[in-house]
């Protein structure tokens, strides 16, 4: 779960990280109204938005008078930033910086560890230097046992600055990241500038988030944040049925009995030269009314343009399935072509039932992916 600059900055705070203040606005009159009361020349207008890339979008602005201020203002607010309308703005206390770094906690499932990722290239171009220039970036493995104490707080900002003074803010800085990192169940902390001022102080003028979903029901107040966006919506419907899924962006929709089969499902989807358009796991189960709340799940998605029903029946019987699904289809009306692959228990029965159907029957794995990217209709 991702959350906006203004609420992470809030947790920030909570936890002594020194941050540029700054107020939450929803129209040009709040905007003013926090310009005069901030009583400050140089501010900075900055869109909300759950993304990357606002500055480079032309949605992070320096104004110097409330002229620059309702320009930019008029401009951010509506604008689209890969796909998210802007609804809100950051007005914040403009910062003099020196200098930019980079500081984050994520999670590294290869060590199965948090790693500390530090840089002197912080800043809007953060993602070229990591795919440019990746020997800028340090990458320290925190073990779980040890944490982040005094010696490695220093150690770890010695990497940025060589002034005692900035070395101590920064460690404190570091230790404090990580203790809000792990208490929240958090899968990314990330400041992004971390800037020194000319008079030596190192504050964090961005603040981004995302947490473990799974462990949101231990962070109430956190997981009212959650804004979902109209996939996440889909995902938590899934949820709530009992199923697994993923929206994936391609044609071919899947709805499949079991993660490992639904995994190998999408691999030999790209294996014939399709696109699968979900990760679907219904689990094992015959009932009608399970597939029907998938396939709406499926037909919402106006990308699909062929469904690929793949069924292993261990327990769950193949021709209870084509009984559930026959049952179902007599609800569901689609034009969309679907093809199903049983096997297993019964398959033999289970096929015969369908046979002479609207469906696409196939008997092995390879021969229903194969149909269903030859049904795709041509653009």
């Amino acid at each position: 779960m991702k959350i906006h600059e203004y609420q992470a900055k809030e947790i920030f705070v909570h936890y002594g990280i020194p941050v540029n203040s700054g107020y939450l606005c929803h129209n040009m009159e709040d905007v003013i109204k926090t310009y005069e009361k901030m009583d400050r020349p140089l501010v900075v207008v900055k869109a909300q938005v759950l993304s990357g890339g606002r500055g480079k979008a032309g949605g992070v602005k320096l104004a110097k008078d409330e002229i620059e201020l309702r320009k930019h203002t008029s401009n951010i607010l509506g604008m689209n930033i890969k796909d998210y309308i802007v609804d809100r703005v950051l007005v914040a206390q403009a910062e003099d910086i020196a200098a930019e770094y980079y500081v984050s906690y994520v999670v590294d499932r290869s060590t199965k560890s948090t790693l500390l990722m530090l840089s002197k290239a912080g800043g809007v171009d953060i993602e070229e230097v990591a795919r440019d220039t990746p020997e800028k970036i340090h990458k320290i493995p925190i073990s779980p046992f040890v944490g982040v104490p005094d010696y490695l707080a220093r150690e770890a900002a010695f990497l940025l600055f060589d002034d005692m003074a900035q070395v101590k803010q920064t460690a404190a800085i570091l230790q404090k990241l990580y203790k809000l990192f792990v208490e929240t169940d958090a899968s990314l902390a990330e400041i992004n500038p971390l800037i020194l001022t000319p008079e030596g102080k190192v504050i964090a003028i961005d603040a981004k988030m995302t947490f473990d979903d799974n462990a949101l029901y231990r962070h109430p107040k956190i997981a009212a944040l959650f804004e979902p966006t109209e996939e996440e919506k889909k995902e938590q419907f899934a949820k709530g049925k009992g199923f697994s899924y993923v929206n994936l962006g391609g044609e071919i929709g899947c709805m499949v009995n079991g993660a490992g089969l639904a995994m190998a499902t999408m691999d030999m989807i790209k294996l014939y030269g399709g696109n699968p358009a979900n990760f679907l796991d219904i689990g094992g189960s015959s009932n009608p009314n399970k597939v029907i709340e998938a396939m709406k799940l499926l037909l919402s998605d106006k990308n699909v343009k062929v469904v690929l029903i793949n069924i292993f029946g261990g327990i769950t019987r193949c021709d209870d399935v084509a009984n559930g699904l026959l049952e179902a289809f007599r609800l569901i009306n689609t034009h969309i072509p679907i093809v199903i692959r049983l096997t297993g228990t019964n398959e033999k029965e289970g096929r015969a039932l369908l046979s002479g159907t609207k469906f696409h029957v196939a008997e092995t794995m390879g021969e229903a992916t194969k149909k269903a990217v030859e049904l795709i209709p041509a653009p």
